[in-house]
């Protein structure tokens, strides 16, 4: 592997080179990755989302994606990052398009209740971590853009809660898969001072390899 193999996903839905600048802005070395082969040895990987949870995963499957991502996270345990939609389709089902998504997670993604609040939420908005992570997050100010927000079956998966009407499941974790529901590349500061603590773990992580 090369130190700082970044690989972010550029799919038809995505918008990953915002992403790809918040890695550069960094300091890190990233690469746009559009089908499988470009995914090999991998550093870390980030799948950003915009749109919808069946879009996402139509794209996903018809470029060959689907396969090759679980082989790297799921089995070779490769750092991975889901941001937005790429948070939300970890998880088993989405509402959203009633798509059936990746299920390394155990859970589903369900709509905002329109009756208590403005779907969708957009814009700047308090999260607290509750789970400790090697990543290192701190409470802060997040933007989000989501009409929908993901319901783990396993309350050791939230790793951000934020409230919009009610709590819900801000970012999540488990082992090697990260997942934040706001738009890291969008949050400032405080967004780009938690990309920085994932690809340094992940740097850290290959180094000892």
């Amino acid at each position: 592997m090369t130190a700082n193999n970044i690989k972010i996903i550029d799919y038809k839905a995505g918008n990953a080179p915002s992403v790809l600048h918040a890695v550069q802005r960094l300091g890190f070395h990233g690469e746009l990755v559009k089908e499988p082969e470009g995914l090999e040895d991998p550093g870390s990987i980030i799948l950003p989302g915009v749109g919808s949870a069946g879009a996402t995963m139509g794209s996903l499957r018809e470029s060959g994606m689907i396969d090759a991502l679980t082989r790297y996270v799921t089995n070779k345990k490769i750092p991975f990052l889901g941001v937005c939609v790429g948070m939300q389709i970890l998880f088993e089902y989405s509402e959203e398009e009633d798509a059936s998504c990746f299920g390394w997670l155990k859970g589903r993604v369900i709509k905002f209740d329109s009756s208590l609040v403005r779907v969708p939420q957009m814009g700047w908005n308090e999260v607290r971590f509750v789970n400790e992570t090697p990543v290192g997050a701190k409470n802060g100010y997040f933007y989000f853009v989501n009409s929908y927000y993901a319901r783990p079956e396993d309350p050791d998966d939230t790793w951000g809660i934020g409230n919009y009407g009610e709590d819900f499941t801000a970012a999540v974790r488990r082992g090697n898969i990260y997942g934040t529901q706001f738009h890291i590349e969008k949050s400032g500061e405080e967004g780009l001072t938690l990309l920085k603590g994932f690809l340094t773990l992940a740097g850290q992580r290959e180094a000892g390899e």
